[in-house]
């Protein structure tokens, strides 16, 4: 039983001028029989994503027999086209967005340089980011931009939550206390501001402390408790620099020391100089 060919789709309500991540219209379709597109080009991404039924997606000079659960990625310029099933056209939901950080946030999710197709299996998920992009511009509202950019966001973490190994990663594959010291230094690198402990980063990660002390500091030379320190007293430096109204005491606080004379000593001993000293000496030159 054929089904009744339907094209729905809704534009982005704001100005949408050069910046970082914008999308730009949504939709949904389900074809005809042979429905085809192209060759064309665009210049701007699109990502489609199969609800039902089949289809075929040319472009690089490669050919894709894709259909339920797959999602299609279309970069700017390269010339493409797609063509549905005779039999079983297929239904499909589609994205369009630019920025220049889309490439990026594309390898991550795991759209790769040669990679342009990734399976998702029976996950509702990208069809329902894909739906509420569409729905955000049908609401017209004042919000609806930032809720699309939020949503496309969601879409692509649904690509890479799919298929976590064709997710963009460095040349050379990271160890697993490679990726965990990576982990670690990310985690002190953001939160060296609060109150935080190497207990609750442990616990946080999902290991015991002492295996995460010794991997760390067998990986880097340094402990994370001295690796945290080194973090705080050079962000404290670099206030004491750049904003002389704040007193050594709120430097300290901003920088995630409680004890402004702790935090005196620990720059001490890393620079060989009072925080006050450091400060006055800067100014001076």
């Amino acid at each position: 039983m054929s089904k009744t060919p339907t094209y729905r789709v809704a534009s982005n309500p704001a100005p949408t001028p050069p910046q970082s991540l914008a999308v730009l219209f949504s939709g949904e379709s389900q074809t005809r029989p042979q429905h085809r597109v192209g060759p064309k080009v665009v210049d701007y991404y699109l990502l489609h994503h199969v609800i039902s039924g089949h289809g075929t997606f040319e472009t690089d000079g490669q050919s894709h027999t894709l259909g339920p659960g797959h999602t299609f990625l279309i970069r700017p310029k390269r010339l493409f086209s797609y063509a549905s099933d005779g039999e079983q056209p297929w239904r499909y939901r589609w994205v369009a967005f630019a920025g220049d950080r889309a490439e990026s946030l594309l390898a991550e999710a795991g759209f790769g340089a040669d990679r342009l197709v990734v399976e998702t299996g029976a996950s509702r998920a990208p069809a329902d980011r894909c739906r509420d992009i569409y729905e955000a511009f049908r609401s017209r509202s004042p919000s609806a931009s930032l809720e699309a950019a939020g949503q496309l966001h969601l879409l692509l973490a649904c690509m890479k939550r799919a298929d976590p190994e064709g997710a963009a990663s460095p040349q050379k594959a990271e160890t697993h206390g490679e990726e965990l010291v990576r982990q670690v230094i990310g985690y002190l690198s953001t939160q060296y501001a609060e109150p935080l402990s190497i207990e609750a980063m442990a616990e946080t990660l999902g290991y015991n402390r002492a295996y995460l002390s010794r991997l760390f500091k067998r990986h880097t030379g340094v402990t994370p408790i001295a690796f945290l320190t080194r973090i705080r007293t050079d962000r404290g430096k670099r206030l004491l620099r750049e904003r002389p109204e704040l007193t050594v005491e709120q430097v300290a606080s901003s920088v995630g020391f409680q004890d402004a004379l702790y935090f005196s000593k620990q720059f001490r001993r890393a620079y060989g100089t009072t925080p006050t000293g450091y400060r006055t000496d800067t100014l001076r030159s």
